[in-house]
């Protein structure tokens, strides 16, 4: 009865002790990656090759999707206003979260900084960016912000060219 006792005891321990899969963490592969994908950005060394060929981009929106194909095209659109831009290096925060379903994603918090090209204006913006990865691969991107002051900016940069012409 002693042995069953401590052989139940012994059972019970090892499985008490072993490793439960990781379902949040700001140390990950998956991490890495996106830090890569910042840096790309930060860059404009556009490689896609980090996104699953099927990924899609939601920039502020939920139902209008940027597909891998075109997200160059689209970042190359944007950068035609800023003499610089990206995101900077302080207060950066990431991290990883397996879901109750599974799926893998990465969370990033970040403070975006541009030049704005006509009228020198800088603006800072922060910006939340997640991201789900199956097999390693980027499969869907989301950011959100608040684009107002520079839409402002650029309507006020219209305006003046507008009076000029006029």
């Amino acid at each position: 009865m002693k042995k069953l006792v401590l052989l139940s005891f012994a059972a019970l321990l090892i499985m008490a002790c072993q490793q439960k899969d990781t379902r949040y963490t700001q140390n990950s592969p998956e991490i890495d990656v996106v830090k890569k994908h910042i840096e790309n950005y930060n860059t404009k060394n556009y490689d896609t090759s980090i996104m699953a060929d099927t990924c899609k981009s939601y920039f502020n929106t939920k139902n209008k999707p940027i597909l891998r194909k075109d997200i160059i095209a689209y970042h190359k659109a944007n950068d035609v206003n800023y003499t610089k831009r990206g995101f900077l290096s302080e207060d950066q925060e990431f991290e990883m979260v397996v879901t109750d379903n599974g799926e893998t994603w990465v969370n990033a918090w970040l403070d975006w900084r541009a030049t704005l090209k006509e009228s020198g204006k800088v603006v800072d913006m922060p910006i939340h960016l997640t991201y789900r990865f199956i097999d390693g691969k980027i499969v869907r991107e989301v950011g959100f912000w608040d684009p107002t002051e520079i839409v402002l900016a650029l309507q006020e940069i219209e305006a003046q060219r507008n009076i000029t012409v006029e």
